[in-house]
Parts: structure tokens; sequence; C-alpha cells
């Protein structure tokens, strides 16, 4: 496995959109394995494939306390939304920023596994969060996109500040 370098705003490959997996083979298991890797050396809970700069829809996640249930997304596609919710987001590309996002509260989610094979799953809380925030990254959206536009530049100008310190 390898760690992969997790791409920073603005970086403008995150507004690409991801293609869709063909085939899921040793190459697209490695993907994930290394996205895995990379996911948890951050701490994260969520991580695309399009913030490693990996064109393809692929998500991975792990929103338990002890790191033992991790989810694989490959070719995701959100089937159903009901209600609403606004719970506080960050994000591995935008380090130290967070915000409330509105987001559906509960969601059903159509996919391909690790191995290829076809599932849904019916998600809520932090998993319908995160769920709903990998798939937007696979559609070229951010997190900030659903802040007001003061609350962007905030985000931007607060990213722009710890830059600045790390040189």
């Amino acid at each position: 496995m390898a760690l992969l370098h997790v791409l920073q705003f603005p970086d403008p490959l995150l507004r690409k959109k991801a293609r869709s997996v063909v085939n899921v083979d040793d190459n697209v298991r490695k993907i994930v394995d290394d996205m895995f890797e990379t996911m948890y050396e951050q701490v994260g809970v969520g991580l695309a494939a399009i913030q490693v700069n990996i064109q393809q829809r692929i998500i991975v996640m792990d929103v338990s306390e002890n790191r033992s249930q991790p989810y694989c997304f490959i070719n995701p596609e959100i089937i159903i939304r009901e209600g609403v919710q606004y719970e506080t987001e960050g994000c591995l590309s935008f380090p130290g920023v967070f915000d409330k996002v509105e987001r559906a509260a509960k969601i059903r989610v159509k996919a391909l596994d690790k191995e290829g094979k076809s599932f849904e799953l019916d998600a809520e809380d932090i998993l319908s969060i995160c769920i709903q925030h990998e798939i937007d990254h696979l559609d070229g959206i951010l997190f900030v996109d659903h802040l007001s536009r003061v609350k962007q530049e905030r985000a931007r100008k607060k990213l722009e500040k710890m830059r600045r310190k790390e040189y």
C-alpha cells in the first residue's frame, strides 16, 4: 500500500468530474487500499478518489470511533433522499475549515463494492453526511460550495493564512 497526496483547495483538479469505473479489477482494489491507508493516516472519515488526483468514481470512508467499519463505494449513486439535516463538516482538502452544511437526513445509495458486487445501503446521521460529501467531490462540488459567499471567502482567507504560516 502507498500513501497518496491529498489535493488542497484551491487546486483546480478538485473541480474535475470523476469518470465511472468500467471494471473493478486488481488496479481498482489497490487504489481502494491506498485510499484507505491515506484516509486513516490523515485522520479523515472519508476520501474521494478525485481528492488524490484519481479521476475515478471511488470513495472510501469509515465513520466509526475505532476504525472498524470501512466502506468502499465504486460508482456511487444516491437513489433516495429524505429530510434535511444541518451538521458541521470539514474536509481533508480544506484543513482547519469547518462549517454547517445542509444535507439530506436519510439517503439510500447504490454502488459497487471492492469486489465489483452491486449493493444498496440506507444511511443516516454522519454516514449519510459523509456519503453525500464524498459524492459531491466526485462531481467537482466542494463542501464550501454549499456555504454563503461570505463564508466561502472566510474559508479561503483562513487557508491562505495557514499556508503563509507553513512557509
